[in-house]
């Protein structure tokens, strides 16, 4: 992992360098999330600074009418009253609407905002290889799209213009008050410095506890999502209780670190309620004399109230700004962190397109370990001409998957290449790659959908009578037929509605309606029963016919359609012949036949 790929799961176990580099990589995210829409931001920031303008002009309006208009309208001259009431109307309506205005504007650049940053989360998960979804749970990643997003959204939608409407206020505000009365200004300046140390101690300690949250929050959202995930594992082997505890002690440290956090801004709140009280009851007092010793009229001494008690109201509504661009700044360090990851497997820059594809496979001096301590294949050789099918037994952990995962290029090899058709599979072009390779596995997934939905993966756009064909050619058109609905029923989430067996015969026509030049099966009947095999393997012999095919299986009755078998240990290989030729040995794959006879009997 490059030091701009550092991981943010807990930011306080980063060194201070590697916190350095997070910050600068969420800046860097935020700055191309703004950039498009820049124009927006300062248009609606523009509506902000003059609703602002109109919401100060409102006190003076009321001191100018109160202290010149109510004199001059005693004097017979109503115009000057008239022209103050009509000028704090005025504002208030300009307020009003201008609000109005940018609310709607912000929303629109929020919801701008998060559709791109959703957008490149998706699209950039997809790309990421096995290595990183291998390492980086399920639950962290919907994480990310869930509450990440979620605290970002709270930000966007209305904190930003909370913060500017807040902020800009306050300075005009500020600056009508020393204008209007310079020593009102001072005794607002001087109930400032209390709430200036406050603010620093709660900046400190809130920064903390929600980076603190951002952390308990996925932990439980991540155990949540893996233990119900992996429910039929936790009920066979009776996990309820013990995840249940674990749960609870997850859900007890984000309670606690919430009501922590709750407690902090409540502090806050009533802190900043109380000095706001105080510096209003400060500015009745000097400038209730001062009105009795005429040094200023009785307008000013409103106009400093409502300011005094205006100026205040922003500071708790920042308090929670600051709480949501805490909690955002967190997301934000973990959104980034995914999208800093480098695909492991790496789109060829000037890709070598293939199209008749004969499917000659060639591993040269092939080094590959999912880790560099441990090599799984260390220099391994192997040519497997066009149209051969090969089978591959061996041990767990001989080695075979690792092949599979290779041709399908999951992963690339550390060393020496793995070729089609005498082209390095990292100089092919993906989608070509991808046309001529089709690996079925032992999970065999299928989406929500309809049945007909899911062999179609195989050909996008093929016909009813093609997905048929494919149902057919491999035994699965019997039990579709006998669905509620046939090719139509709904398979539910995860293929729950059909058997394991079903799943795979599913998969299996999805594979042969792609007719790939490559097909690969990993353990793929392991989920069938006899009778079903039996139908794959008629199928297969047919099927199999003209095109390269790698059979990865523990059951010796799928190895008999090989045209040669190839027997593994540790990454190496022991035995290559046809089956009669090895059955009539005496080696490794003649011991597994005459186990695997006698299990029979």
């Amino acid at each position: 992992m490059t030091t701009q790929q550092v991981r943010v799961e807990d930011r306080s176990q980063l060194s201070r360098g590697e916190a350095r580099i997070v910050r600068r990589r969420s800046r860097a995210l935020l700055w191309s999330l703004l950039r498009p829409v820049r124009w927006r931001i300062a248009a609606t920031v523009s509506l902000i600074v003059v609703s602002q303008v109109c919401a100060v002009v409102g006190p003076l309006a009321i001191a100018f009418a109160v202290d010149t208009g109510l004199p001059d309208a005693l004097a017979g001259d109503a115009l000057p009253a008239v022209v103050g009431v009509l000028a704090y109307a005025g504002a208030a309506v300009g307020e009003a609407v201008l609000v109005s205005v940018f609310i709607r504007m912000t929303a629109g650049i929020a919801q701008s905002v998060l559709l791109d940053l959703r957008r490149r989360m998706f699209r950039h998960t997809q790309r990421l290889g096995l290595e990183f979804h291998e390492s980086y749970t399920s639950g962290k990643i919907i994480s990310r799209q869930t509450n990440d997003l979620e605290a970002l959204q709270n930000l966007v939608n209305a904190g930003l213009s909370d913060l500017v409407s807040g902020l800009v206020y306050m300075a005009f505000v500020a600056i009508a008050i020393v204008v209007l009365d310079p020593i009102s200004g001072l005794v607002l300046a001087l109930s400032l410095v209390p709430v200036v140390l406050l603010f620093l101690w709660f900046r400190a300690r809130s920064s903390v506890l929600y980076r603190e949250s951002s952390t308990r929050s996925a932990q439980v959202l991540v155990q949540f999502v893996e233990t119900m995930t992996g429910i039929r594992a936790v009920q066979a082997f009776r996990r309820e209780a013990r995840n249940q505890r674990v749960y609870e002690r997850l859900a007890g440290a984000y309670r606690d670190t919430n009501l922590t956090m709750m407690f902090v801004f409540g502090i806050l709140y009533v802190t900043t309620t109380l000095l706001g009280n105080l510096a209003v009851g400060s500015l009745v007092l000097v400038n209730g004399f001062r009105v009795l010793s005429g040094t200023v009229g009785v307008g000013v001494l409103m106009a400093s109230l409502l300011y005094a008690r205006q100026f205040y109201d922003p500071i708790n509504t920042l308090g929670e700004v600051y709480n949501s661009f805490q909690a955002a700044a967190a997301s934000l360090e973990k959104i980034s962190g995914v999208l800093s990851e480098e695909p492991s497997v790496d789109e060829p820059t000037q890709p070598v397109r293939i199209r008749d594809v004969r499917g000659d496979l060639h591993f040269e001096r092939v080094t590959f370990g999912y880790d560099p301590e441990h090599i799984v294949l260390p220099e391994f050789s192997l040519h497997i001409p066009g149209g051969q099918t090969v089978a591959l037994v061996g041990t767990t952990g001989a080695g075979k998957t690792t092949i599979a995962k290779l041709l399908a290029r999951f992963y690339d090899p550390t060393g020496g290449s793995v070729q089609l058709d005498g082209i390095d599979l990292r100089l092919l072009a993906t989608e070509d790659l991808r046309r001529a390779l089709v690996m079925v596995t032992q999970d065999a997934y299928l989406f929500s959908g309809s049945v007909a939905d899911n062999i179609a993966l195989g050909k996008p756009g093929a016909s009813r009578e093609e997905i048929q064909r494919a149902a057919q050619a491999i035994g699965a058109d019997e039990f579709i037929r006998a669905l509620p609905d046939g090719y139509d029923t709904d398979v539910s989430k995860r293929g729950g509605r059909l058997s394991a067996g079903q799943r795979q015969l599913v998969s299996f026509a999805r594979a042969f309606l792609a007719d790939p030049a490559v097909l690969i099966l990993d353990e793929a009947t392991s989920s069938l029963d006899i009778p079903s095999e039996r139908a794959v393997q008629d199928a297969l012999e047919t099927l199999l016919a003209d095109r390269t095919a790698i059979i990865i299986a523990h059951r010796l009755s799928t190895v008999a359609i090989a045209d040669r078998v190839l027997v593994m240990e540790h990454g190496r290989l022991v035995e290559d012949g046809t089956p009669a030729e090895l059955i009539a040995s005496s080696g490794t794959f003649s011991s597994l036949h005459r186990s695997w006879q006698e299990s029979l009997v």
